[in-house]
């Protein structure tokens, strides 16, 4: 309080932590491609919510319902599923869903330019109903706001 230097030095510190997050996981990634444990995602595929877009990053999330949702709004006709993950490289918070668009991180969403490597698969996370995935392609159909890729 009243130290307006000390204030400074502690804002330059957090700052430095938001592009390393500091989560040990477990992580998820949903989809709906049939995939083994050991086999890697990799970035630069076409987005679930812009056609056309190639991706520079591979996106996962630290909730398996987060990743479930993503499964269940992906391309293809697969069946859902969620894949525990491991990322190969460094990691950052995804812009998509955090400081830029919401404060902080409470998905836990993130992204990565290297491989992700499957280490296993979750069997159970709570599925939203066909009603609820139809409102969430509706509100991604609407939104007019950028893809930070």
């Amino acid at each position: 309080m009243g130290d307006a230097d000390k204030a400074q030095e502690h804002h330059a510190l957090g700052a430095s932590f938001q592009a390393k997050p500091s989560d040990k996981g477990p992580f998820y990634h949903g989809t709906k491609a049939d995939l083994q444990v050991g086999d890697l995602l990799v970035a630069g595929n076409l987005s679930n919510y812009k056609t056309d877009l190639k991706m520079n990053h591979i996106y996962f999330t630290a909730l398996a319902n987060n990743a479930g949702l993503a499964a269940a709004l992906a391309n293809g006709e697969g069946r859902e599923r969620v894949y525990i993950v491991e990322p190969s490289g460094v990691f950052e918070n995804d812009p998509n869903v955090t400081d830029k668009k919401f404060p902080g991180n409470p998905t836990r969403s993130y992204r990565t330019e290297a491989p992700l490597k499957i280490v296993g698969e979750v069997a159970d996370w709570d599925r939203q109903t066909p009603e609820e995935i139809q409102k969430w392609r509706e509100k991604l159909a609407n939104n007019k706001g950028e893809i930070i890729n």
